[in-house]
């Protein structure tokens, strides 16, 4: 029996300088209850939508971020990117340090609350302007772009990468990251986690290039098995069996090169299949 739960993902919110940003946050001042007239309700209403939906079962967030830019702004600074994005005047620059504070304030909010925190970066949205002009936003036209993390996420792994109670799960859909930043980062630091093998990469010839350029370093029991955040909901048994084919297939070459033993390969095999990912996410 299958179990659906919510994701806590506040995107919209972080995106000051985009036109429709004042009506997401009247969405949340009434979704929160809070008049949101300044930075520090902005932060008491997020906190209160965390709380909401973790009575409703979730266990995660999730955030899109157009890349994994980190930086920790001060009080005052934060306050006034929020106050020109009130008045309509934020600009772009201002947009991607308000994103990097926010998945600071993500990351600490991680710790105190308990909901793991994902990362999804690096795709351009509505790279089609025929489409997006006819159809509007997320039709089906987001394109990969390439990534940097080791620089990107060294102040918010800094700050909290080292906490046992922070699980910070970055996926990629830059595959040349995989052997050279992700898994030396998610090797070293204890609360980060590489997810699996995303979006474009989520095919068979994807998924063996991601355990090939990962495991040596990071191992397996850096990574979280195997999830799915589809919306099509038909597609998940096929992509998880998909999944455990390949790995499998993985520890067998493992086995037959005298690498692993068969008993660890079983070992392994479950992990991969089942345990990480109930680890990872805390179900």
């Amino acid at each position: 029996q299958g179990k659906v739960v919510p994701c806590f993902r506040p995107d919209t919110v972080f995106k000051v300088s985009t036109p429709q940003w004042r009506d997401e946050i009247k969405l949340l001042e009434k979704a929160s209850g809070i008049s949101i007239t300044n930075y520090r309700k902005l932060i008491e209403a997020l906190e209160n939508r965390r709380a909401f939906f973790k009575e409703m079962g979730a266990v995660s967030t999730d955030h899109g971020a157009d890349d994994a830019y980190t930086h920790e702004l001060s009080d005052r600074e934060a306050e006034a990117i929020f106050q020109r994005a009130i008045q309509g005047k934020a600009s772009k620059e201002d947009e991607a340090q308000f994103v990097a504070h926010m998945l600071m304030e993500m990351a600490r909010m991680s710790i105190e609350d308990g909901l793991v925190m994902q990362l999804h970066p690096g795709s351009f949205r509505n790279h089609n302007n025929f489409i997006f002009n006819r159809f509007g936003a997320d039709k089906g036209c987001d394109i990969p772009v390439r990534m940097e993390y080791t620089r990107n996420l060294h102040a918010l792994l800094n700050k909290y990468g080292n906490d046992a109670r922070l699980t910070l799960i970055v996926f990629t859909l830059d595959e040349n990251t995989y052997s050279g930043e992700l898994a030396p980062l998610a090797g070293h630091y204890p609360a980060m986690k590489l997810g699996p093998a995303w979006w474009f990469h989520d095919s068979i010839e994807g998924m063996i290039r991601y355990r090939e350029r990962v495991t040596e370093t990071a191992g397996f029991f850096n990574t979280v098995g195997f999830n799915d955040d589809t919306r099509a909901f038909a597609s998940i048994p096929a992509r998880h069996d998909l999944s455990r084919r390949v790995d499998s297939n993985f520890l067998a070459r493992q086995v037959s090169r005298h690498i692993i033993d068969l008993s660890d390969a079983r070992v392994i095999s479950k992990a991969l299949a089942y345990d990480l990912v109930k680890k990872a996410y805390r179900l």
